[in-house]
């Protein structure tokens, strides 16, 4: 009969295999691009037509409020009250003086929820800009 040794038995892996890596790798893009639209845009509005394309600005500088056409506000993809809204800005708007609020409203929402957020921001000196979808070029 023959014995076997221990050494023997045992026998190292020099090879890694990097199959499932690049499984998750693949999984994980297509789900980044999946959701990074959606990141952008809370609410499905139809913006009015006119302006220009922006300059580049520092996200760390933009914040944005959404009027919907059934009457509710979202602050940076969260719903809030209108004062909530307001006492953040302030905040933000000392702490950085570079503050620059993006406003996007449905083209069928109430002007009296436009005009109460434009009152209070021109009260705080805050810096505004209206999201339109620009007009195309011809």
């Amino acid at each position: 009969m023959r014995r076997f040794s221990q050494r023997n038995s045992l026998v190292t892996l020099s090879d890694i295999n990097i199959t499932p890596l690049l499984d998750l790798a693949f999984v994980l893009l297509i789900i980044f691009i999946i959701t990074t639209p959606l990141l952008t845009q809370s609410i499905e509005l139809k913006l009015p037509r006119g302006g220009k394309p922006d300059k580049p600005l520092i996200k760390s500088d933009i914040r944005t409020v959404e009027i919907s056409s059934t009457g509710y506000y979202k602050f940076e993809s969260r719903q809030m009250a209108l004062p909530q809204i307001v006492s953040q800005l302030v905040r933000e708007s000392r702490a950085n003086p570079n503050l620059v609020l993006y406003i996007r409203m449905d083209k069928d929402s109430r002007y009296e929820l436009f005009a109460a957020l434009l009152d209070i921001c021109q009260k705080n000196s805050i810096k505004l800009s209206f999201r339109t979808d620009p007009t195309p070029n011809r």
